[in-house]
């Protein structure tokens, strides 16, 4: 085979994967279970490679990424599920149905109005899906279990938001990350164990909400937080290093001295 820009040949291929006798014996022990995880990291690398703003690795990572439904489809057609063409028509129905002003008559005012009009729409999908399985519809139906913790907190409280079960202001959501900082340290100084993960677990949610309502992405300002920690760390290593010290060796006092260097960079140059 010969690689081309016809998606029919990738298809091709994962069959050819997948093929009881003459396929790749890795590729035919796998499940669902077993590719799951897989999927989740080629996701993360497509993301980290938009971060860098290096297309070259981008264009790899989403065929990496695209790779992903047509193994899940390989498999279900396998067990007369569906196949890949099933797959294609059913995200092209979906996004014709969400979309009344582009495809319809629909007339709509602006992004924020577009919003609007699809959280309405999935909401009336994820009714209908429920009453036809006999189970009584709620909002936070949907809201995916496997995405990062923070992300789900976000989204949890977002559509709880949507019935009025929210504060009128970011400084609600203020006074609630008060209040459970203050039960974190209450239940430190009881030394109660069983509970400071419980709390520390509601001051996050509290944290997420306290983000929505100030319209931050949490995982976001995780995120940059998470790269501002490493750069700053990075020049404590470094001024070690210039020192003829090592980390471990340089005690916390001189440690907390170097990185008040690069806090204070920092704010001189923001």
């Amino acid at each position: 085979m010969k690689p081309s820009r016809d998606i029919a040949v990738l298809v091709e291929i994962m069959g050819r994967l997948r093929d009881p006798e003459n396929g790749c014996p890795w590729d035919l022990k796998q499940n669902f279970q077993s590719i799951k995880p897989h999927t989740i990291e080629e996701a993360y690398e497509v993301a980290d490679a938009i971060e860098r703003e290096d297309f070259d690795d981008l264009k790899s990572e989403l065929g990496d990424l695209l790779f992903q439904p047509i193994y899940y489809a390989q498999m279900a057609k396998e067990i007369d599920q569906f196949d890949f063409g099933d797959v294609v028509y059913g995200i092209c129905e979906k996004l014709i149905r969400r979309h009344p002003h582009v495809f319809e008559q629909q007339k709509v005012d602006g992004a924020d109005a577009v919003n609007v009009s699809w959280e309405n729409i999935k909401a009336a999908e994820r009714a209908k899906k429920q009453s036809e399985a006999g189970r009584t519809p709620s909002i936070l139906d949907d809201v995916p279990r496997a995405l990062p913790a923070l992300t789900r907190a976000n989204k949890l409280a977002k559509r709880a938001a949507r019935v009025g079960f929210d504060w009128p202001s970011a400084q609600g959501a203020l006074d609630k990350v008060r209040e459970e900082t203050e039960e974190v340290a209450s239940e430190i100084n009881m030394q109660n164990n069983d509970r400071i993960e419980e709390e520390i677990g509601d001051l996050l949610f509290a944290m997420a909400s306290l983000a929505r309502k100030l319209n931050v992405d949490p995982e976001v300002a995780l995120s940059n937080a998470n790269k501002k920690f490493i750069r700053r760390f990075n020049h404590v290593e470094q001024r070690c290093k210039q020192e003829g010290i090592a980390p471990a060796d340089a005690g916390l006092k001189k440690l907390e001295e170097y990185w008040s260097e690069i806090r204070q960079s920092d704010k001189q140059t923001t």
